[in-house]
Order: structure tokens, then C-alpha cells, then sequence
């Protein structure tokens, strides 16, 4: 891969946003983006979005007869004897 394009950069963008990239590629899309403000933007708003999911996201407890039920519905029976 020569040349990157945007679609192949789309097509990686989450394990390059992830770190999940080898060198080699993440030096390919840098090389992209440092020539396509397009691409530049989808990956800092994919950066943003992430960051503010994880900074605004707060855990939910699910009340255990709540659980319990949405297994036993689901035909999860199995299950909740197991993580007992």
C-alpha cells in the first residue's frame, strides 16, 4: 500500500485511534492524514467522541431481581446458576 486513501483509512480507523496498528501503518495514515484535512477531522472527532463517552459514562448497577429476570426471559437460566 503505497499511497493511502480515505477509505482504506476509514476502513482502520478504529485500531488506529485504539493503538492497535502496526508501525508501518500508523506511519501510512499519518503520512495520509498530513495531506487530507478531511481525514485529519474524522479522526480528531472520533478522538473527541470517544473521550467525551468516556468521561461523561457512569456505570449502572442492574438490580439483581432485575438481572434475574431479564435472564430468566431471555432463557438464561443456565447462566445464573453458574454465577452463583
Amino acid at each position: 500500500m503505497d499511497q493511502t486513501t480515505c477509505n482504506e483509512l476509514l476502513s482502520s480507523l478504529s485500531e488506529y485511534v485504539d493503538g492497535e496498528l502496526g508501525e508501518d501503518l500508523c506511519a501510512l495514515i499519518e503520512q495520509h492524514m498530513s495531506g487530507c484535512q478531511d481525514c485529519r477531522i474524522v479522526v480528531d472527532s472520533l478522538r473527541k467522541t470517544i473521550y467525551l463517552y468516556q468521561a461523561s459514562a457512569s456505570q449502572v448497577e442492574v438490580p439483581e431481581d432485575v438481572r434475574d429476570r431479564l435472564f430468566h426471559c431471555l432463557d438464561l437460566d443456565e447462566f445464573i446458576k453458574k454465577a452463583i
